[in-house]
């Protein structure tokens, strides 16, 4: 008994203050190697050279969402909606695991390494391990991140528009990059969450606080995660991972870490993910300091697209972003591409790696997925956008795709 009250831990968090760590389950799973891995994966990639207190990890973000999770389950229960006390855990262990697939700076592995496969898919893989560990202990939590249990409303919870992921990381990125246009009412929002047919929905009188939400989400897309410096620094480490396991898999000798030089040396696909324990388990072992370690030896690397993106990044010596809404003319970017060649005298496969041609794009609230549902005192429930009387809900709603290019600076 000593021991299992040994394990109702709390953390003292910079944004909630203390987290309790509800049961023996959700603290052995915490203790584990394959979440402690977290702790070294920043929670926004490389967006600290922008915005220098953005060193915050998926650690802590999971625990934020778990503990914003045990609170909407709280109110839930006190508007009487019955839950068992697996259904409970099982949704907290959902939440807590949702993000512990991500890779090393959070979303470059998956574009970089390995191809064809998104942190979800993986984070399912190693919530299977846990229940391979701890025996059927998870399988509840897997059903309701699968979206198979039948209280719909739980997977809601965990991946919508309104889950405790968003309202998590909109308050935690806003408080750890100082930005404080993606501050939210995450605690009156979630008092205002509630069930109806089954599925998630929010009291009319809290549709100001939700508008609000989607209105700092679009600008902390543009104002943080879709910055133009960090989209910058995020392309070039894509480009120098990419660059290095061409070199790797033709014969070149490189430092690397032995979990890196796994996925450096080994043409691996989503596919060998699920198929293959030795890939998942040399994933558990990746993290940033693996990718940090190895770019910093590679500055040294005799090879000169390696070593000047490199050294690049490593100092800071970021590449110019130019965004704007539509294409940028073809002669404006063959004349940039004309001087990067010839300045650092490189053929044109390599050319690719010091110019950036490519879109992005963000959807503020998306109609196509899951709606966010306001419910009236009536017992009607509407969409927001129906129910909103701000037009730019509905503006909102509307994809926005802008164009960028990215290159050294000091070519125009």
């Amino acid at each position: 008994m000593k021991n299992n009250l040994n394990k109702r831990k709390i953390f003292n968090d910079p944004v909630y203050g203390f987290i309790n760590i509800p049961d023996e389950l959700i603290f052995d799973i915490v203790e584990h190697p394959y979440f402690q891995r977290l702790r070294r994966i920043k929670q926004l990639g490389l967006t600290h050279l922008v915005y220098p207190g953005a060193l915050h990890t998926r650690f802590h973000h999971s625990l934020g969402a778990m503990h914003l999770m045990n609170e909407t389950l709280n109110v839930l229960n006190s508007k009487g909606i019955e839950l068992t006390d697996d259904e409970v855990q099982g949704a907290l262990l959902a939440i807590l695991l949702h993000d512990v697939g991500h890779g090393p700076f959070s979303h470059t592995l998956e574009k970089s390494i390995i191809s064809n496969v998104e942190h979800e898919e993986v984070s399912l893989l190693f919530m299977k391990k846990f229940n391979s560990i701890f025996p059927g202990q998870l399988e509840m939590g897997i059903e309701i991140f699968t979206n198979k249990h039948p209280k719909k409303f739980l997977h809601q919870l965990v991946s919508s528009q309104l889950d405790m992921d968003r309202l998590d990381y909109l308050t935690r990125d806003s408080f750890f990059t100082g930005v404080s246009e993606g501050i939210i009412g995450t605690e009156r929002i979630i008092k205002m969450l509630d069930v109806a047919d089954g599925n998630l929905v929010a009291e009319s009188k809290g549709i100001y606080s939700l508008e609000k939400f989607i209105v700092s989400r679009r600008l902390m897309y543009w104002q943080v995660y879709l910055h133009k410096t960090v989209l910058a620094a995020e392309y070039m480490l894509m480009h120098i991972l990419k660059r290095a396991k061409h070199l790797a898999q033709n014969g070149e000798e490189l430092f690397a870490s032995p979990a890196l030089g796994f996925f450096l040396y080994n043409t691996i696909s989503g596919g060998d993910v699920i198929s293959d324990p030795d890939v998942l388990e040399n994933y558990a072992k990746l993290d940033d300091y693996d990718i940090l370690s190895a770019i910093k030896v590679w500055t040294s690397h005799p090879d000169l697209v390696l070593s000047e993106l490199s050294k690049s990044l490593i100092n800071r010596k970021l590449f110019k972003c130019e965004i704007q809404p539509k294409p940028f003319e073809y002669f404006h970017i063959e004349k940039l591409k004309g001087k990067i060649q010839s300045k650092f005298k490189l053929t044109s496969e390599e050319l690719d790696y010091f110019f950036y041609n490519d879109t992005t794009s963000n959807f503020a609230y998306n109609l196509k997925t899951d709606n966010i549902n306001i419910l009236f005192k009536s017992g009607k429930v509407t969409d927001i956008v129906e129910a909103s009387d701000q037009l730019n809900i509905s503006v909102l709603s509307k994809p926005v795709t802008k164009h960028f290019i990215c290159y050294p600076k000091g070519i125009e």
